[in-house]
């Protein structure tokens, strides 16, 4: 293995500082001259007809600038993909939460009086709730009419509710299961639940002397909120400048729009900048969700296990629009649909279907968790009733090198075997449970490595300090310090050398912004960044000193001729004769270039847990997850994301939902949707599997997502491994696993 200077050791986060001192600058700390404060009227219908809006008593209220209605923006659409958001109703509402005016005033209190003051009637309309009854004749269309939506691919047309449905198969189903010797069909479903990030959506908008909109908004992704700005106002790009700042938690939900084309009109009309902050209410009413999914798979096996036939359908309940998504559906319903095993025979279908319900988004590792927690249960119970080890029929199953896996993808250097074994050894798979109602549940896992489109910028000074320019906001991932780390181990100086710096979207072509590939796309615009600057550097020296440019190398702050200890120099030195004389510091963009990818990232995971039969409270005792890796930039930033991951997962699988009846959603704050607190952790053990092959700089591979989609079936089955009942909608509360306790125990009839 190879031995790196920088990369691979702990190195503490460039921002860390800012951020324990209060120092750090988030969107909601801008304060600019004369700023007020935008407010959103939002729908208490899941579908009505808008018959009137009056918000003459609003604007004639003291300290209130503007007012904007449906009539201001009509036409208007928005979306990351497909443009199906009006940015304020038009005509009728679609879920409950739908912007339908919005308000800036001098103060937010005054802001929300005015929102009383605006006199909005509705006429009820028929809604439809439930994704699988939407598709069915006859059922109320969310979009009445066959309209058609712009995208960044094209038009979408949907089909009644059905907006996407996409199908991916390989060898002949049918065929697969005439030959196959048992069959098996489950059907599991899963419901909404928040990203659970501790600083809601906020922005301010401005438009300068200049006529430019300035843009402050904690988006992820800022390349795609300009476009979708300049696309949904009728501006060019290059008329919108979205500013950097900080981001508190984003977990892919801080993708959308939001308010920020509502700050624009509101500044627009007002003619002052405009600071919108959604409260919590908001957020969990009107944000974006995780997809609710109905999920059934049905199973071909021959009785020694082998896995022969698969069907896959999946349905996710989108809620009332399409844009706050980066695409029309979702491609984890592909990739945990059985990606982790070959099978010969596969179809999967997966629909993204419209509902009168919160319109939902980016969730880390999106549409993965849902199917991965059907897959994986569904292939325990085939374990449980065929009598085999679940983790013997996984290992048989688990695809190899030189096999299709059941996605019809073919990947290099897979490691699932390794992978699963790692896990079994390390939780001790066969030895003999602790006590009564303890229980162990296995699961498998693999999610694709991809590459996207990155930008970035290295600058060497004639001190030989190094700034990285990137174009990727740091969400709490750990990004700019990792991207430090590899500029640094490139150009063979310490890492306190080099200052990452964001840049505005001014400051490069495009970009994708922070997400499941930014680790490695984003790093890697840096190492090709970096690998200019020392080129040029190189070709200098060689230009200076008459060094042979091919033995010239960089290490510990000095560049020397290797072989020959006699001919080097410090870098500072070169650096500052470089800058003398060409008068400029050294410096050199890249820009990464989007990849099918070649590369998948194994995850196996046991859990362990006692139940309380009693009450059928779970307690989850012992958690351990292996992951298949490549270079490990920095430890700490990796295990933090394993570690995060899988208390997300573990809400996921045990507490957390967002409970609806008819679109009203009722947890109205984080203490109601209960995510995991410190009570809820588990002992957590991570194995680490080396594997060649990973497609980021100095091989390294992701780990931002693949911890978090097994962890809810690794639990489930540990609960039937404990007390033998088995739950199949999500999540697995003590009142669902205390039910399924008692409908199983004997009745005792009196005599």
């Amino acid at each position: 293995m190879t031995t790196y200077e920088v990369v691979g050791k702990p190195v503490t986060r460039q921002e860390g500082p800012d951020k324990v001192s209060g120092n750090f600058q988030y969107s909601a700390d801008v304060t600019l001259p004369g700023m007020i404060w935008g407010k959103v009227l939002r729908s208490p219908f899941p579908h009505a007809k808008l018959v009137k809006i009056d918000a003459s008593k609003a604007l004639a209220m003291p300290g209130v600038h503007a007012v904007i209605t449906g009539q201001d923006t009509l036409g208007m659409r928005i979306g990351r993909s497909v443009r199906d958001v009006p940015l304020l109703a038009e005509g009728e509402v679609r879920f409950v939460g739908e912007k339908v005016a919005a308000v800036a005033a001098d103060d937010p209190d005054l802001a929300e009086e005015a929102l009383l003051m605006i006199d909005v009637e509705y006429e009820p309309l028929p809604a439809v709730f439930d994704p699988v009854e939407a598709m069915e004749p006859g059922a109320p269309h969310v979009h009445a009419g066959s309209p058609v939506f712009e995208s960044t691919s094209g038009p979408v047309q949907p089909q009644g509710n059905i907006l996407n449905h996409s199908t991916w198969s390989s060898g002949d189903v049918e065929q697969g299961f005439s030959e196959s010797d048992q069959i098996f069909e489950h059907t599991f479903s899963t419901t909404w639940v928040h990203q659970g990030y501790m600083e809601p959506y906020s922005c301010v908008v401005d438009i300068d002397d200049a006529g430019r909109v300035q843009v402050w908004a904690n988006n992820k992704v800022p390349y795609t909120l300009r476009r979708q700005l300049a696309d949904a106002l009728g501006l060019s790009e290059d008329q919108i400048l979205v500013n950097p700042c900080g981001i508190g938690g984003d977990f892919g939900g801080k993708s959308p729009a939001m308010n920020v084309p509502l700050a624009y009109f509101l500044s627009r009309s007002s003619g002052r900048p405009v600071k919108m902050i959604m409260s919590y209410i908001e957020e969990l009413v009107a944000g974006n969700p995780r997809h609710p999914s109905v999920i059934t798979i049905k199973t071909g096996v021959k009785n020694d296990g082998t896995f022969v036939a698969r069907e896959s359908r999946v349905v996710y309940n989108g809620g009332a629009y399409c844009g706050f998504r980066g695409r029309p559906g979702l491609a984890g319903s592909r990739d945990a649909a059985g990606g982790q095993y070959h099978i010969p025979n596969f179809k999967i279908d997966s629909y993204m279907i419209y509902t009168n319900n919160v319109p939902c988004g980016s969730y880390r590792a999106p549409g993965q968790p849902q199917v991965a927690f059907a897959v994986e249960s569904h292939t325990d119970m085939i374990a449980r009733e065929m009598g085999i080890d679940p983790y013997e029929l996984r290992l048989k199953n688990v695809v190899r090198d030189g096999q299709m896996c059941a996605t019809g993808a073919h990947y290099n250097n897979v490691r699932g075997e390794e992978t699963l074994k790692a896990v079994a050894e390390a939780a001790d798979w066969g030895s003999a449970k602790s006590g009564p109602y303890v229980g162990r549940g296995i699961s498998l896992g693999q999610r694709p490595q991809g590459q996207s489109v990155y930008s970035a910028k290295v600058t060497m000074d004639e001190n030989a300090q190094v700034t990285y320019h990137t174009l990727v906001p740091e969400t709490g991932t750990g990004i700019h310090t990792v991207g430090r780390q590899v500029v640094a181990e490139d150009l063979g100086i310490p890492v306190e050398h080099v200052r990452a710096v964001q840049m505005d979207t001014d400051g490069g072509p495009t970009d994708s912004g922070s997400g499941s590939g930014s680790s490695v796309g984003g790093t890697g615009a840096a190492l090709g960044a970096a690998e200019g600057v020392r080129n040029h550097l190189t070709l200098m020296a060689a230009e200076f000193y008459g060094w042979p440019e091919e033995r010239i190398k960089f290490r510990g702050g000095r560049v020397f001729v290797e072989g020959d200890a006699e001919r080097g120099i410090s870098i500072q030195e070169l650096a500052s004769k470089v800058v003398a004389a060409t008068g400029e510091h050294i410096s050199f963009s890249k820009t990464t270039e989007a990849k099918e990818p070649d590369v998948t990232c194994f995850c196996a995971q046991v859990a362990e847990v006692t139940v309380d039969p009693e009450t059928g409270e779970v307690k989850l005792q012992k958690f351990v997850t292996a992951h298949d890796v490549g270079t490990i930039h920095n430890p700490i930033t990796h295990q933090g994301q394993i570690d995060g991951a899988v208390i997300q997962g573990v809400g996921f699988a045990l507490m957390e939902e967002l409970l609806s009846e008819e679109g009203h959603i009722s947890t109205l704050s984080m203490g109601d949707v209960k995510t995991p607190n410190i009570q809820d952790i588990p002992e957590l053990v991570t194995v680490l599997v080396d594997s060649p092959g990973g497609n980021g700089p100095f091989g390294a591979k992701t780990i931002g997502e693949q911890p978090l989609p097994p962890v809810a079936p690794a639990i489930a089955n540990a609960i039937f491994d404990a007390v033998g009942v088995r739950i199949l909608d999500l999540p697995i509360t003590s009142e669902k696993v205390l039910a399924a306790l008692n409908k199983k125990r004997p009745r005792h009839c009196s005599h």
